[in-house]
């Protein structure tokens, strides 16, 4: 499989990779951390005995940040619901009123956490007519001496097509999956920043028959990625964020475009609501980092939010 960095921004990929470096090698002070009383996605391992390191609280403010999954993990007896939301595409203007009047698209879903460090969750997406389970582990968390510098989480899904049989030869061909290696970084009490390398796979792609009769693929079944993103806290409550995600793969055709998102978060103990921009119109990440086609340069940008709501058993 060749593999590429789309050439679409030199500038964008180059502040990719040094948001990345930046992960792995500052060693801030985080000497003032954990002193938020606001937990939403609540520390992933239990308090340890006096004496022993203790892991930093609150690297983000929900198990999601705009399209993309975060480190977090909610504590043991946690459930979750999510409602997430994207409208078409602003370029249109007063038209359809930047998109708001656009066909959307939007997904339902529930999580629960039966142990610590795990989640276990479903959904429902209107694109595509898609059904997921997922999962993630908190495989590794940051403490506050340093002496683990990143949080590092996995995350895993499963999503079925649910469309009209017509769409499809086999059974089979309905299933995708997506894999996904979260490392973050608290780097201040306000600054936290992630990269995550991802890896997605259809068993089934759209295709044509060539000139001598045979059928060629459009795309590459498996496909790597890489995304970046961060989150600036401005009060207790609420933060800033920012995100980039770069596919890597080089596909016969239909390559998919970057995404640039940027928003605006507010946190309570129980709920986390998101509002935000980006070119991502799927929700289901192997769909956005596969079949993405929304150019930035275009203007070809989406409002989108998220909402999140625990409860704890």
């Amino acid at each position: 499989m060749k593999k590429y960095i789309n050439s679409q921004s030199p500038f964008l990929k180059r502040s990719c990779l040094a948001l990345a470096l930046m992960l792995v090698i500052n060693y801030g002070s985080i000497s003032a951390q954990d002193t938020t009383k606001v937990v939403l996605a609540a520390d992933t391992t239990e308090r340890p005995a006096d004496g022993k390191s203790k892991p930093v609280k609150n690297t983000f403010g929900s198990v999601w940040v705009m399209d993309n999954q975060t480190v977090m993990v909610p504590i043991k007896g946690t459930l979750e619901m999510d409602i997430q939301h994207r409208f078409g595409t602003v370029e249109n203007g007063k038209k359809d009123v930047f998109g708001l009047f656009a066909p959307s698209n939007i997904r339902l879903g529930m999580t629960y956490s039966p142990v610590n460090k795990l989640y276990v969750g479903a959904g429902l997406t209107k694109e595509r007519m898609q059904a997921d389970i997922n999962a993630k582990y908190a495989i590794i968390q940051q403490t506050m001496d340093d002496k683990t510098p990143v949080s590092i989480s996995y995350f895993v899904n499963m999503v079925v097509d649910a469309r009209d049989k017509s769409f499809f030869r086999y059974a089979v061909h309905r299933l995708s999956y997506f894999n996904q290696l979260l490392i973050a970084r608290k780097i201040t009490e306000r600054l936290s920043l992630q990269v995550a390398p991802s890896f997605s796979w259809f068993n089934n792609i759209e295709g044509y028959v060539d000139s001598k009769g045979n059928i060629q693929n459009k795309m590459q079944n498996g496909h790597l990625a890489i995304s970046a993103m961060g989150r600036f806290k401005v009060t207790d409550q609420s933060a800033i964020t920012l995100g980039y995600d770069q596919p890597l793969t080089q596909h016969p055709a239909n390559n998919p475009h970057p995404n640039i998102s940027f928003g605006f978060e507010t946190t309570t103990s129980s709920h986390a609501f998101q509002v935000f921009m980006g070119n991502y119109y799927g929700i289901v990440p192997q769909s956005n980092n596969v079949f993405n086609q929304n150019d930035y340069r275009n203007g070809q940008f989406v409002i989108g939010f998220n909402i999140s709501r625990l409860w704890n058993f």
